[in-house]
Order: C-alpha cells, then structure tokens, then sequence
C-alpha cells in the first residue's frame, strides 16, 4: 500500500518522507468546496503555492501532488504555476466529463503525471473512458464527495452497494493504478481503519490517503510528533496490508461481508437517527 500525506509544511512533508510516505499532498483546491461540504465535519486545506517548490525541496523519495481547482478559466495559468514550482502530479477534481480530463492531459503535456479524482457522477460514468486518455497515469476514487453527489449518507457506502468494486475492475482491466479514498488509523472511525484496508487488498487498490486521524490538524513538525507516532502507525497499516494479501478465498469473502455489514449497521443507525429527530 502507497500513502498521500496532506500537507504544505515543509518540515512535516520532511519527516513524513522519512517514514516512508510516497507521496506528499498540497492541496489548492478552494473552488466550490465550502459551499458543497459546509457544515459537514470535513478539512478544507489552505495551501499555498508558493510552499510547493518548498515541500519539493524538503523531500528525498516522496513525489509531490497538487490538487488543484476544478476547471475553471484560471486553469491553464494554475497548471504553468504548479509545474513551475516543481509538481510530480497533478490531480483534477469534480470534473464531470472524459473531455474535461482530455484538455486537462493537453495542458499539462506529459511534464507531470496526471491523477484524475473520480468523486462526481459523471466521472464514474466516464471512467472505462477516461483511463483511456492519454497522460492520464493513475485514478483516484474519491469517496467524500462522490457520496454527496450520490445523495448517499456514509461515505463507505460507496463500498458496499458495489461502486466502488465496480470502479475498481474498471481499472484493473485497464491496468491502470489506482486508489481508493481515505483511511484512519487501524482502530479508528465508524468503520475502522483496518475494515476498510481490508477491501482496499481485496479490490487491489495501490493507495490511500492518510486521513486527519494521521495528520492531527497539525501545523508543525513538534505537533505533529507529539499526537501521533507515525512510523509505529505505518507499520501496523502496513503488517495488517500484508496479512490481508495472503488470506484464503474464504477469508477474503468473510471479510468482505464484514465489512458490508459494519458499513449498512451506520447507515441503518443514521437512518434511526434522523427519524427520531
């Protein structure tokens, strides 16, 4: 399993490159985000640009990805100055069109890789299309808004009503990379961070992003360190990814309908909850 670490401080993307993270995450994408996840227990990023070539400069083996805006008529000059500062991928989010992915692969010209984020209607629709474009080198399923879209009420319901699977033989058969949305820590979140990588080895999803469980809303390295041992938490992500991989077929199917289970237990839960409200 490969790992995207949110952040713009040099000095954490530093130290997360040393514990082994691939891939350091700087996050511009501002346009439309508040209004579509306001009031939902949700991060909004505010990186800067500028703190690109920085958090390049501080890293040894981690690639840098930028998410930028979704399309819009800065998106051209947004793509100069992302590559200038030194991206390794670009990821576009909320497009709704394989067209969209194509004029966004012809601008960036093959000088990055492209990752498109599958998290609107349209995207999944179009996805047996869009691994075909040319310079598009990974997908990453985005399961946040993708559920919002959707109208759905837990983001891993995606998993369970088969979507994402799906999705995923979509890509396979592709051979094209890909990721699946978010994980906590392995004991952590409605459905735990182990459950879900459970399906991630099932599926053969290559990455994930290390969800705030990892990142703590920290704004500094001393923060940082002091909320969470990241090496000793890579590592049980880490031995349990590798556990998985090597189950039998009956194990790999008993933990699929755990999970399932776990995932429509919330939903059912949350729809109780509202009626009752």
């Amino acid at each position: 399993m490969k790992y995207l670490f949110i952040t713009d401080c040099p000095e954490i993307a530093k130290y997360v490159d040393l514990c082994g993270v691939e891939r350091i995450f700087v996050d511009l994408e501002l346009i439309g985000k508040v209004k579509r996840q306001g009031g939902r227990d949700t991060v909004i990023s505010r990186h800067s640009v500028e703190n690109i070539s920085r958090v390049k400069a501080a890293v040894n083996q981690a690639e840098v990805l930028v998410r930028l805006n979704p399309l819009n008529p800065n998106s051209a000059e947004e793509i100069e100055n992302v590559l200038d500062q030194g991206a390794d991928c670009l990821m576009l989010p909320m497009f709704r069109s394989v067209e969209e992915i194509d004029w966004f692969c012809q601008r960036v010209k093959h000088r990055a890789a492209v990752v498109p984020l599958v998290e609107t209607i349209g995207a999944m629709q179009s996805l047996a299309e869009i691994v075909q474009v040319p310079g598009v080198t990974q997908i990453h399923i985005g399961l946040n808004d993708l559920h919002l879209d959707l109208e759905l009420s837990f983001v891993f319901e995606l998993m369970s009503n088969g979507m994402v699977e799906k999705m995923a033989g979509i890509c396979r058969n592709a051979k094209m990379p890909f990721g699946v949305g978010g994980i906590s820590t392995i004991d952590q979140g409605l459905v735990s961070g182990k459950q879900v990588l459970s399906e991630h080895a099932r599926l053969e999803s290559e990455w994930v992003i290390l969800s705030r469980s990892f990142h703590q809303l920290s704004t500094n390295l001393t923060e940082l360190q002091a909320r969470i041992n990241l090496p000793q938490e890579l590592e049980k992500i880490n031995n349990v990814h590798l556990a998985f991989l090597n189950r039998s077929r009956f194990e790999v199917e008993h933990d699929k309908q755990l999970l399932y289970r776990l995932i429509n237990d919330v939903v059912s839960n949350q729809k109780k909850e509202r009626t009752a409200s």
